[in-house]
């Protein structure tokens, strides 16, 4: 599926994450930004990359800026921002 829009979903608030998503440039981009980068990065990247290919998403910048997240929220906000960005106005 192709991103149409940039959106976003989440909080900036403790155990929540903010994950914004983009059109990309002919490639799929994760930046990770957490409190917890350093001891669960490759699983938040990982968590995000299942619904990521889910919804067959190739060509997306994605951010996630995680305070703690666990998996489940991490997966609900991704798929969010992905419906969001998918809808055109």
């Amino acid at each position: 599926m192709e991103i149409k829009k940039a959106a976003a979903a989440g909080t900036m608030e403790s155990n929540d994450a903010m994950i914004m998503i983009e059109p990309g440039d002919g490639e799929l981009e994760i930046f990770v930004d957490s409190v917890v980068a350093r001891q669960f990065g490759k699983q938040i990247e990982r968590a995000v990359m299942e619904v990521l290919s889910q919804y067959e998403i190739e060509d997306a910048h994605v951010l996630v800026r995680d305070k703690g997240a666990v998996e489940c929220t991490l997966k609900a906000r991704c798929e969010t921002a992905i419906l969001r960005a998918l809808k055109e106005d």
